[in-house]
């Protein structure tokens, strides 16, 4: 697989120590502060009473201008919820330098950014989002949501990569910002640690910073219980005319149990009840079809593990003249090229997916937008890349490197 390494700006929000200022900054390693600029050391670690920080778990170094850690680190800015457009400062003037930028739950922002003998500038855009609603009440949270990146208050940057260097950090809150939302289950939602991934936390890699992912999709969730848990309503009661819906359930509405809908019934009008309600919010809706599950049949082809899910969907896009990027044509056609045994390199087990396997199909969303004409393909990177998910990249020549944060415990739905 070929690097994407990009330039890119990242964003953020403001910390607690500030007065009321659009930008804040901080420095990690020159001999001098410039004006309205916070000096950082590598012991700062994060407090509520500071507002900024690293978090604790990996030993950082100071180098001449900058920061670096022979593990992945993390520095964590307190802001309100909103969209941040953070400008970040990463190389050596002495030496070279390799630095992957991560946001808030291993959202992938910069990947493999290489400096030789220099400093360059990045800029992303990263959407920081708290469970509150407006009329008081909050998102009904499950118990492993509780504490995570992605719905505390807080805007956290995590770096990695073969030699890291931080140097300086710039944050601001835009308005100009297109917010796409996500909204499915545990093959799209923001996973908090390895070696689980999901193709919702790569596919900021891949847009410019114009736009926002805003990432609202849950493990397990169905489409009656993310209404339930009035998930729905966290996106409406901030999303704004001119932001985007992509919707993707199936995994988990197919079971049996309290949340069980049928496909061409009561799934059907639920996919409808999402589109009416973000069209009703000047949104722009996307219907997504479940990505596959490792099922290979004894002649080397997918089986449709998702019975009459996937034609469910296609069928209200055709109908109501709706966006459709079809993940199950699309995961189909890539686990056949890796093949029955091969494919297993895109996998933790036969449902979710680990970083290769969630870049590849974030890569297969990117197509998708563009296939169907999307306003959104616009504002991709140059370096997104075109993608045929018949010719995947090479697993061996993945390059992203993992985070710290790892558990053996496998994420609900399968």
């Amino acid at each position: 697989m070929r690097c994407l390494a990009a330039v890119v700006l990242l964003s953020w929000a403001a910390p607690a120590l500030a007065a009321p200022s659009p930008r804040w900054r901080f420095d990690f390693g020159s001999d001098g502060n410039a004006a309205g600029t916070v000096r950082v050391r590598p012991d700062d670690l994060y407090s509520d009473a500071r507002g900024y920080g690293f978090e604790p778990g990996s030993v950082r170094t100071a180098g001449r201008g900058f920061v670096t850690a022979e593990r992945p680190f993390a520095f964590s800015v307190a802001v309100p919820e909103g969209n941040y457009r953070v400008t970040l400062t990463l190389g050596d003037r002495h030496g070279d330098s390799v630095t992957t930028v991560k946001a808030e739950s291993r959202r992938l922002m910069l990947e493999n950014l290489r400096t030789r003998r220099g400093v360059a500038r990045a800029t992303i855009t990263v959407n920081v989002r708290r469970p509150e609603l407006p009329d008081g009440a909050a998102v009904a949270l499950k118990p492993r949501e509780e504490g995570v990146l992605h719905w505390d208050r807080k805007l956290t940057l995590e770096l990695a990569g073969e030699r890291p260097a931080l140097a300086a950090l710039a944050i601001e809150r835009v308005e100009d910002a297109v917010t796409v939302f996500l909204a499915g289950d545990s093959t799209v939602t923001d996973q908090p640690q390895e070696p689980w991934n999901s193709w919702g936390q790569m596919l900021p890699r891949f847009f410019g910073p114009a736009v926002a992912i805003a990432n609202h999709a849950e493990s397990g969730e169905t489409m009656r219980a993310f209404l339930a848990e009035r998930r729905l309503d966290k996106i409406l009661s901030v999303a704004r005319p001119g932001d985007w819906l992509f919707v993707q359930f199936g995994h988990n509405d197919m079971k049996p149990g309290p949340n069980h809908l049928d496909a061409f019934t009561t799934y059907q009008e639920h996919l409808r009840l999402f589109v009416a309600r973000a069209r009703a919010a000047g949104m722009t809706p996307v219907l997504v079809t479940s990505v596959n599950r490792r099922t290979f049949g004894a002649d080397g082809r997918v089986e449709n593990s998702l019975l009459d899910y996937p034609e469910a969907v296609r069928q209200v896009a055709r109908q109501d003249g709706i966006a459709l990027v079809d993940l199950h044509a699309a995961t189909r056609a890539l686990y056949e090229a890796l093949g029955p045994e091969r494919s297993a390199r895109a996998f933790v087990d036969g449902s979710h997916h680990n970083a290769y396997g969630s870049y590849e199909i974030a890569r297969c969303v990117v197509e998708g937008i563009r296939a169907a004409r999307l306003g959104l393909a616009r504002l991709l990177r140059k370096d997104a890349g075109r993608f045929d998910p018949a010719r995947p990249d090479d697993p061996d020549a993945f390059a992203v490197p993992p985070s710290a944060a790892r558990t053996e415990a496998a994420p609900e739905g399968r």
